[in-house]
């Protein structure tokens, strides 16, 4: 059974920086996307970031230049590199994975900007 697991998030100020992992338990089965979603309090889920298996990558247009995604296919990974973040982008966040078709969610982690 597949399951993705997540760490990483926090609280922090504006401009700072955090860094979210994600890992998926289980074996055989292929990864082709992988990426985060985020929730904000109020507001629908939305994307922040996917990658797929090729490296084509695409972010939603709030976190151009500012997040940045990667993936590690030998650890069934990816992570999120978060910079200079700002207090919209407080949300809890979910990793996403699709694999042999079907859609995998995290647990969601919870990150928090504010001064």
């Amino acid at each position: 059974q597949v399951q993705l697991v997540e760490s990483g998030g926090g609280s922090v100020q504006p401009g700072g920086s955090l860094s979210l992992s994600c890992i998926a338990s289980g074996s055989g089965f292929s990864i082709s996307t992988m990426g985060w979603y985020r929730r904000a309090p109020e507001k629908k889920r939305e994307l922040v970031a996917l990658l797929l298996r090729s490296g084509t990558s695409d972010y939603h247009n709030s976190v151009k230049g500012r997040f940045t995604i990667s993936r590690d296919d030998t650890k069934k990974a990816v992570y999120l590199q978060m910079d200079s973040l700002e207090p919209e982008d407080t949300a809890i966040y979910y990793c996403y994975a699709l694999i042999n078709g079907m859609n995998f969610w995290g647990q969601g982690t919870q990150v928090t900007v504010s001064s």
